[in-house]
C-alpha cells in the first residue's frame, strides 16, 4: 500500500477548538467582513465576525435553554445557506453536536440517522423537511423537539435564550477541547445503511489552520473571498467553511443550484473549493454552449491551450509560446468563463477524488 504525509505547517494546542477560532478571528480583525448574505433585493450584505460572533452567542444560548447539555446531538436538515453555518457554530459553542441530513434524504434514511446519532433537537429548513421529520421520528422517543428555519426557527431561538447569563455560555466554551467530538457525518449508505463518522474540534482545526498557513496565497490575500454551493451536509464544505473563518477571508452561501451562476456573478469569489463533477457539469456545459462546427473547434484549441499552460506552470517553466497561445485563448473563450465566475477568480480547488484532465490538469486548477 502506498502511503505519503506532509508534515504539519501549524502545530495545535489541545484547548483549540472551532470556537475558538472564531474568537481569534473577532480578536484579528472583528469589525471586518466575515460573511456576505444575500438581502430581499439580490444586495450582498456583509456580516463582521463581531457581529456574527454575537449572534452564534444568541443561538447558542437558546440551545442551552432548551435543556441540551454538552455532548448532545442536533441535527440539521437544510440545504447550504448562512444559517446552517450560524447553527453549526452555535452548536459548537454549547458543547454540542451537529448531526448533518443530506435535505434530499428520504424519511427511512432521515430515521436511521436520527436514531443512530441520538439526536435531541432537529431543525428542518422547510415545512417539506419537517414533514419527512416527522415521518422520521414517529415513535422515536429520543428526539424531543422539530424547528423549522422558514418558521422564525432562529428568532424563536434568540428569544427563548434571552434570560441565559453569559457567564453558562462562557463555561460550555471554556470545558471545551481539541479532542471533544465536532460532528457526526453518516456516508451515502451505498453499502449499506449510512455509517456515522466522528470528527472532532481537532480535526476541523488542525486541517483549517494548516490550510490557511499552505494556501496562503490563496485564502489569505486582501480581498479573498469565496462562495459556498456544496451541500453543508458533506464534510468538504463543513471545512471550508472553519477555514474561512481561520482565515482573513469571506464567506457566501448558495443554497439554489439554479440561482449558482447568478450568485457566482455577483457576489465575485476570488477562489472556490469544490468536487470533480461540479468542475467536470461546468466544462461540460461550456462545451456544449459552443456549439458545432468553428465555434466548437475554437473552444477545444483554447480548452488545450489552458491545459498546456497549467501542465508548464505545474512543471515550473514556461515557454514563450505557451504563455502567447493562452493569451489568445483567454481572449477569444476563457475571459468568458471568467466572467460566468464573476470576473475575479483566480484559482478553481478541486478535492475528493481525482479531477479529469478535460477539467483540470491537478487538483488546483489557475484561472
Amino acid at each position: 500500500m502506498q502511503q505519503s504525509e506532509s508534515p504539519s505547517l501549524v502545530e495545535v494546542d489541545a484547548r483549540t477548538t472551532i470556537s475558538s477560532i472564531l474568537t481569534e478571528r473577532v480578536e484579528r480583525d472583528g469589525d471586518g467582513p466575515l460573511v456576505e448574505r444575500r438581502d430581499d433585493s439580490g444586495t450582498w450584505v456583509p456580516t463582521s465576525a463581531r457581529e456574527f460572533q454575537a449572534e452564534v452567542a444568541a443561538v447558542a444560548k437558546g440551545l442551552i435553554s432548551l435543556g441540551l447539555q454538552n455532548g448532545d446531538r442536533i441535527a440539521i436538515m437544510s440545504r447550504t445557506r448562512y444559517e446552517w453555518m450560524l447553527l453549526d457554530f452555535a452548536s459548537w459553542a454549547a458543547g454540542l453536536v451537529p448531526v448533518p441530513v443530506y435535505e434530499t434524504s428520504s424519511a427511512l434514511e432521515t430515521r436511521w440517522i436520527l436514531e443512530d446519532s441520538g439526536a435531541r433537537f432537529v431543525v428542518a429548513e422547510t415545512r417539506e423537511h419537517f414533514d419527512v421529520v416527522t415521518e422520521a421520528r414517529h415513535g422515536l422517543p429520543s428526539v424531543e423537539q422539530v424547528v423549522v428555519l422558514a418558521d422564525g426557527a432562529i428568532d424563536d431561538l434568540v428569544a427563548a435564550g434571552a434570560d441565559v447569563d453569559d457567564t453558562r455560555l462562557k463555561a460550555r466554551q471554556n470545558a471545551a477541547q481539541r479532542d471533544d467530538r465536532a460532528t457526526i457525518i453518516y456516508t451515502s449508505g451505498s453499502t449499506g445503511r449510512p455509517k456515522g463518522a466522528e470528527l472532532t474540534h481537532g480535526n476541523f482545526v488542525h486541517l483549517a489552520l494548516n490550510g490557511v498557513r499552505g494556501l496562503s496565497e490563496i485564502v489569505a490575500p486582501p480581498g479573498a473571498r469565496t462562495l459556498l454551493f456544496l451541500p453543508l451536509a458533506h464534510v468538504f464544505a463543513r471545512y471550508i467553511q472553519v477555514m474561512s473563518v481561520a482565515s482573513p477571508g469571506v464567506i457566501g452561501h448558495s443554497p439554489d443550484t439554479k440561482q449558482l451562476l447568478d450568485d457566482l456573478s455577483t457576489f465575485r469569489p476570488t477562489y472556490l473549493l469544490a468536487v470533480p463533477r461540479i468542475f467536470e457539469k461546468v466544462y461540460a456545459g461550456a462545451q456544449r454552449k459552443a456549439g458545432t462546427g468553428a465555434k466548437a473547434k475554437i473552444f477545444e484549441w483554447a480548452a488545450e491551450a489552458s491545459r498546456a499552460y497549467s501542465r508548464a506552470l505545474d512543471e515550473g517553466s514556461v515557454s514563450l509560446a505557451v504563455r502567447a497561445r493562452h493569451a489568445v485563448a483567454g481572449k477569444l473563450v476563457l475571459q468568458t468563463l471568467r466572467d460566468a465566475l464573476g470576473g475575479q477568480a483566480r484559482y478553481a480547488i478541486s478535492g475528493g477524488a481525482p479531477l479529469s484532465p478535460t477539467s483540470g490538469t491537478s487538483s488546483g486548477a489557475r484561472a
